[in-house]
């Protein structure tokens, strides 16, 4: 049972940003400080990949955990209410994404997901990215 009421579960949920998010300012910064330059939410490409590279036809998707079920990662739990639907819904990121990688990759871009939680430790986070682009 929720502890609180629907109205204010639904203003909770309204609250939850899709861009422009703490992690994807944490990977843009990064790109910056490593010298890239890039575009943002381009919607000529499927998915609105959140950060565009086009010089090294590579796009980044910032993926919160949670949302996007990071394996084995400890912020991709399951609620404890109401588990069909989240079972539902996350099954429908996990296809979207899946998806959304098979075209931009058959169109000939490179695809590259940074987690939420790769974001918590920046050099790190500089390190895995100048490894992926090189």
């Amino acid at each position: 049972m929720d502890r609180i009421s629907k109205e204010h579960r639904s203003w909770n949920m309204s609250r939850i940003k899709g861009r422009d998010t703490k992690p994807e300012m944490i990977v843009r910064s990064a790109l910056h400080k490593l010298g890239y330059r890039f575009r943002l939410h381009s919607r000529t490409l499927p998915g609105k990949p959140d950060i565009v590279l086009a010089k090294h036809k590579t796009v980044i998707f910032v993926h919160g955990c949670f949302w996007h079920r990071h394996e084995n990662c400890k912020f991709a739990y399951l609620p404890k209410t109401r588990i069909d639907f989240w079972q539902q819904k996350f099954l429908k990121n996990i296809n979207r994404d899946v998806q959304v990688k098979l075209l931009l990759e058959k169109a000939g871009w490179r695809v590259l997901v940074i987690w939420e939680c790769q974001t918590r430790n920046i050099d790190r986070l500089c390190a895995h990215i100048s490894n992926s682009l090189n």
